[in-house]
């Protein structure tokens, strides 16, 4: 039987070739389905229901759909966002995501302007939330913004860009890359030390620096991994709970605010 997905995030890069340095080819918005072609172990070969474009997905970034579910929303009515930002609420977790135009919003009810994706209950907000201005409240506009190579906004975004962002913002200064910003701040040597806003850096076993986030308390990190999502975080790294693993090895921490 045919697999399918859909994107429950605001935007999605599909590549040429399965590797994120690969061109991109188009994108999916958010409410778009898909077919799935060919899996490999990080990526998956889709075909785009909208207009049957192909091309390489990130699979992390993804939400799988059975076949009763892909044909309930592509027969259902739906909504097409038409602002240029469109703010919904995830009912289930609390967070708003901010949507581009011409995203789709299916199983839609127009008398209360709600939605649901399979189980997940969606609201569409009348208006946008207000900024706040310190590091957490900062952070959390990004939270569900997809992660892009190279990118810089809630529309896309990756790990360095996500903090060299954050910290503009704030008016602090930071080098583009991960590998750069690590040589910044004054370094903390213990996690009880750790305040929010705080930088942590995560190597390979090589020792290079792949990978960087804010700390939020010393229990939590946001970060761009996938997404910009906030997962536990220790001694050790990052644990995310969906894969119920740890995903990044602990570097150093570095304060810079």
């Amino acid at each position: 039987m045919n697999q399918y997905g859909i994107s429950e995030i605001s935007v999605i890069p599909v590549r040429k070739e399965p590797a994120e340095q690969s061109e991109q080819v188009t994108q999916i918005l958010f409410g778009e389905t898909f077919e799935i072609i060919e899996k490999q172990p990080r990526w998956f070969y889709i075909k785009l229901t909208f207009d049957q474009y192909e091309g390489w997905v990130d699979k992390k970034m993804v939400t799988l759909l059975s076949h009763e579910t892909f044909h309930t929303i592509k027969n259902h009515s739906s909504y097409i966002t038409k602002q240029y930002s469109t703010s919904i609420l995830d009912v289930d977790k609390n967070e708003i995501i901010n949507l581009p135009p011409g995203c789709t919003l299916p199983n839609f009810n127009e008398k209360d302007n709600r939605f649901f994706i399979h189980h997940h209950n969606y609201l569409k907000q009348e208006n946008s939330p207000q900024n706040n201005l310190n590091v957490i409240g900062l952070c959390k506009l990004f939270l569900n913004a997809p992660y892009l190579w190279g990118g810089k906004n809630t529309l896309g975004i990756d790990c360095s860009g996500f903090v060299q962002v954050i910290y503009k913002i704030l008016g602090i200064q930071l080098l583009r890359d991960a590998s750069m910003q690590v040589n910044q701040g004054q370094t903390i040597n213990f996690i009880g030390e750790i305040t929010a806003g705080d930088l942590a850096f995560f190597d390979d076993e090589e020792g290079n620096i792949i990978h960087v986030g804010i700390i939020l308390n010393q229990e939590e990190i946001i970060h761009a991994s996938g997404k910009v999502r906030i997962d536990k975080f220790d001694h050790q790294g990052i644990f995310n709970r969906e894969e119920k693993k740890y995903t990044y090895k602990l570097r150093i921490i570095k304060r810079l605010i």
